[in-house]
């Protein structure tokens, strides 16, 4: 099984761009979490904010606190009214449609030219009742065995059943459970800005964490590198978060406000923090009903 993608080291120009760290990958030849770690194709130059604050004349800076006024009933009716959804309700329902993925198979040891057993974890969305699982392909790349976890426990085997190398895609089919489909949202109709919220196994070992953000941009171009090959890989049209997505999150949802899967979360930018990158979810709907055909 390949190494989880790296981002290779940017190319020097006239002004020294940010160095890109390495992403995580595996911690010992034996275990790894899976995640894309994404160098941005633009460098963005390095800026510096200061913050000064002073009195004039030299004297202390003396703060006066305002005089209370009182709200009228109607405004603090309104205020309420306006406060952030409570999303509990929402992540409830949707944790029951993320599941855990443990690949075992061979990969090249970063101590010896040779093949050792390996051991990778990352997330999927259950897609149907019929077991189908959408997740990232670098998460079941040469795996061996496949091992689903459900949030009630089950533990389910797996095999691959569809494949979108190019998009980073896959569709798994487990059996032998009883398995909650999410709901797909449209990925079109995303806007700058909105909330939305991740789910996954970040590390391999926190299973169902829920993170909460923001959309910050969308059709965003990136390029990630395979750390056993070299190789690298360009990918386009996604998704910009800065809700916390880490090693072990890959092919977890990112949903919207109302629970619907808006993308698959696959890529995080290790030089900087709150940048992470989700495949929107209409790039991933020919795949899911070509692998529903086949598995019908």
């Amino acid at each position: 099984m390949n190494e989880a993608f790296v981002a290779p080291e940017p190319t020097p120009g006239p002004v020294p761009p940010a160095r890109t760290t390495p992403p995580t990958g595996r911690s010992v030849p034996t275990f790894r979490t899976l995640l894309a770690v994404a160098t941005l194709s633009a460098v963005m130059a390095s800026t510096v904010t200061f913050g000064l604050v002073s009195a004039l004349g030299g004297g202390p800076l003396i703060s006066i606190a305002p005089t209370p006024t009182a709200v009228p009933a109607d405004a603090q009716a309104a205020a309420t009214t306006n406060q952030a959804a409570d999303l509990t309700d929402v992540v409830a329902a949707a944790r029951e449609s993320v599941v855990t993925i443990t690949a075992q198979g061979m990969s090249l040891s970063p101590f010896s030219p040779l093949n050792v057993p390996s051991t990778g974890v990352g997330s999927g969305i259950v897609v149907s009742a019929s077991g189908l699982i959408l997740t990232n392909y670098h998460v079941v790349e040469g795996a061996q065995r496949l091992t689903v976890k459900t949030s009630d426990g089950q533990q389910l085997s797996a095999t691959v059943v569809s494949t979108d190398e190019t998009h980073d895609l896959a569709v798994i089919r487990a059996t032998g459970g009883q398995l909650t489909p999410a709901t797909l949202g449209d990925s079109g109709k995303l806007e700058v800005g909105q909330t939305v919220l991740a789910i996954g196994s970040p590390l391999g070992e926190f299973t169902e964490t829920v993170t909460r953000g923001i959309v910050s941009a969308l059709d965003r171009a990136i390029t990630v590198g395979d750390q056993a090959t070299g190789m690298r890989k360009d990918l386009s049209g996604l998704i910009q978060t800065d809700a916390a997505i880490n090693p072990g999150n890959s092919g977890g949802p990112l949903l919207n406000e109302r629970g619907e899967v808006v993308g698959i979360n696959s890529a995080v930018s290790q030089s900087a923090e709150g940048i992470g990158f989700a495949i929107p979810i209409n790039a991933a709907k020919q795949l899911i009903d070509q692998a529903a055909s086949s598995a019908a």
